[in-house]
């Protein structure tokens, strides 16, 4: 059927993604972060087992498995997400469906990445988690506060130049240099353009994309293959640098994170309740797979197939509504990671005692949806986004140092919560659509 011929390619690792919620991946992952951080007070200072130096070499060796975990998921999430959107476009609905339901998810997906930033920095103030982090001499280590000038918003003049210049005048530059929000708006163009042609002049090229999403997804598993060891390795490479007394400092920002995530997750399943009319504990648990799932992998995009087959069989979403929202909500819809960033560049500027005031909070807002919408769905990628905000309002970049380490536990957390506001988005649009009388979709072969 035509629908399954849209969706194919990205149900079929469903079997293989169960297989691994069934081999109790996340338990796995669980084991592992928990052994590496018993192996990191074992092997730094606070322990003194190990000279400093040789601590540091043999963390650096036991995050070897973790930092190719990222960079075979970054190697790979580029040319997914291109051929998923083409073919989720070229696959799905009408021109004019795709119209209404584009604008619908834009908007969706602004407002509720803005509300969670604008969460993260409200918790971040109440709780000031910097305060119970105290570097002393170490402060030095980080560098000190820049004095950098916070980017302008673009004027009246200069608003044609900044739209233009989201477009991407070389689409192979942008992958390269890991321009995740221009290759999606070039995916956008290339998938209109084929929804306009005819099938069989669109054919080879979606069947080349089917292919090299193929590929992706193969990749994909042979990097989930050594998640449980590489959060092993990253967990005891943080706790044999930062030592305990840092980490447990650390805590306050950690629990920080974690209590936001839980009121957006709150907020998303009140948004079930009232605007789809289904039971919040229905939702979790027809979705309890997918959100462990991510919870394990810290990749959205990775547990992409298993979302969709999730909105489809689960959920009862309409295929095409599925095949449109839910590969661009991995790409666009980072709500968990703008909560995030929000909390983590309010907690270092705490760290560092600088004021950002009124103005830096709200470019905070700013730049996490920016940058949330134009980050790819792989582990990490957060802290590196991250890095670039703290410029913006002049915290020392090299702060993300005194996180990273706990990263990968927040990186989990956050990956489930998208995961959830993927689905949530999912649901609301594909009522919303039927609910203002537009009719199903029509699936193109």
């Amino acid at each position: 059927m035509p629908a399954q011929d849209a969706s194919g390619s990205l149900l079929s690792l469903h079997v293989y993604l169960t297989r691994l919620v069934e081999g109790k991946l996340w338990l796995q992952v669980l084991i592992g972060l928990t052994l590496g951080l018993l192996t990191g007070v074992a092997i730094g200072p606070d322990a003194g087992l190990l000279q400093p130096e040789t601590g540091q070499v043999v963390g650096n060796w036991l995050a070897f498995p973790g930092r190719l975990f990222l960079v075979t998921i970054q190697m790979i999430v580029m040319p997914l997400v291109f051929a998923s959107i083409i073919r989720a476009l070229a696959g799905g609905p009408e021109l004019g469906e795709i119209k209404r339901l584009g604008l619908m998810a834009a908007a969706f997906f602004v407002l509720s990445t803005a509300l969670a930033a604008g969460i993260g920095i409200q918790l971040a103030l109440l709780v000031q988690p910097g305060s119970y982090l105290v570097l002393g001499d170490r402060l030095a280590e980080f560098g000190t506060a820049t004095n950098v000038v916070p980017v302008a918003p673009p004027t009246l003049e200069t608003l044609p130049d900044a739209v233009i210049g989201l477009l991407p005048g070389n689409p192979l530059n942008s992958m390269v240099e890991g321009q995740m929000l221009q290759v999606v708006l070039f995916a956008l163009v290339l998938g209109f353009a084929l929804v306009s042609l005819p099938k069989a002049t669109a054919r080879p090229l979606l069947d080349l994309l089917s292919s090299l999403q193929e590929v992706c997804m193969a990749v994909v598993r042979w990097a989930m293959t050594i998640a449980p060891l590489a959060v092993f390795g990253l967990m005891a490479q943080l706790t044999s640098r930062t030592g305990w007394q840092t980490l447990m400092g650390l805590g306050v920002y950690v629990l920080t994170v974690i209590l936001g995530l839980l009121v957006l997750l709150g907020l998303y399943l009140a948004c079930v309740r009232v605007f789809a009319m289904r039971s919040p504990i229905v939702f979790l648990k027809e979705t309890r797979e997918l959100l462990l799932l991510a919870f394990s992998t810290s990749s959205s995009a990775a547990v992409m197939p298993l979302s969709l087959k999730t909105a489809i069989e689960k959920l009862g979403v309409r295929p095409a509504t599925a095949q449109f929202v839910i590969p661009l909500g991995a790409t666009i819809n980072m709500n968990g990671t703008a909560l995030y960033q929000a909390v983590a560049a309010v907690f270092l500027a705490q760290v560092f005692q600088v004021d950002i005031g009124a103005a830096g909070l709200a470019l905070i807002v700013a730049m996490a949806v920016g940058a949330s919408i134009g980050s790819p769905a792989t582990p990490g990628v957060g802290i590196v986004i991250l890095a670039s905000i703290l410029s913006s309002i002049g915290v020392p970049a090299a702060g993300v140092a005194l996180i990273i380490g706990v990263d990968r536990l927040l990186d989990m957390s956050r990956t489930a919560v998208n995961a959830c506001g993927d689905l949530v988005a999912c649901l609301l649009l594909d009522r919303w659509t039927a609910g203002a009388g537009v009719a199903a979709p029509t699936e193109k072969a």
